[in-house]
């Protein structure tokens, strides 16, 4: 079983809307949405089919309904975006040094955003962490993109209203255009140089030591995949999957109440 605790949910139960019936309206009372999202934590953590869901939780078409429905409606991006920013003000999210890497994904049920590769059909799962290794960023994209094209499309889910000062990346983010477009928003970025490099070398020694870090970003990668539902895509709407890896870093913020 799988329980929020009270904290928990009182720091996000505002955000997350309750289903109403009206007055004299003949049917079954809603389900309580924090039993819902218990129902949906538990599928995110053991990668079970919708339909071996226990007993002890609500009904599994239920629970698939709502779930689709909050992904729809970006209702847990949401919930995610106001966690990290209430993190911010208490001072426990760093913006001014950030990693940002790719994981890859098998994606065995088809639908949209699925790109063909070497290892096979699947996806990517962008994030962007701060100095902590939590999250401020995380998106999913086609596995056939190259990672130098997604890192705006990465801002385009970032959580916080401050851009980092530094982003950290490996040497596939190694890319004057990248490098000028970042700089132009105030953001540094910092990569090895390719091997392969033709162009005259634009990186600083010394600030290429914060690459040692870069483990921090490997390290939430290794936290979310702890979660079996994300281990292969097997849901027909990108959008599902991208609510349980929002659902997957909402768990990892939950540590730092």
């Amino acid at each position: 079983m799988i329980r929020l605790t009270d904290e928990q949910w009182e720091c996000i139960r505002k955000r997350f809307p309750e289903e109403h019936i009206a007055d004299g309206r003949p049917g079954r009372r809603p389900v309580p949405t924090r039993r819902v999202l218990e129902a949906v934590l538990w599928i995110l953590n053991t990668g079970a089919q919708w339909h071996m869901l226990p007993q002890s939780y609500p009904n599994y078409k239920t629970v698939h309904r709502r779930f689709q429905n909050w992904c729809h409606n970006e209702v847990l991006r949401r919930v995610l975006t106001d966690v990290a920013n209430e993190l911010r003000e208490n001072g426990a999210l760093d913006e001014e040094e950030c990693f940002i890497d790719a994981t890859f994904a098998m994606a065995k049920g088809g639908g949209a955003e699925i790109g063909p590769t070497r290892r096979g059909k699947g996806l990517k799962i962008m994030a962007i962490v701060d100095r902590h290794g939590l999250p401020l960023s995380v998106s999913t994209h086609a596995a056939n993109h190259h990672e130098v094209r997604l890192v705006q499309l990465c801002f385009d889910f970032y959580m916080i209203e401050a851009k980092p000062e530094n982003l950290i990346g490996d040497r596939a983010y190694d890319s004057d255009v990248l490098d000028e477009e970042l700089r132009s928003q105030g953001i540094e970025m910092i990569a090895p140089h390719r091997s392969n490099r033709v162009r005259s070398l634009t990186q600083d020694r010394r600030r290429l030591r914060r690459y040692t870090r870069r483990w921090l970003v490997e390290r939430f990668f290794a936290w979310i995949q702890w979660r079996r539902r994300l281990l292969v895509r097997w849901e027909f709407y990108p959008q599902n999957f991208l609510g349980f890896v929002q659902l997957a870093c909402l768990l990892i913020l939950f540590r730092q109440f």
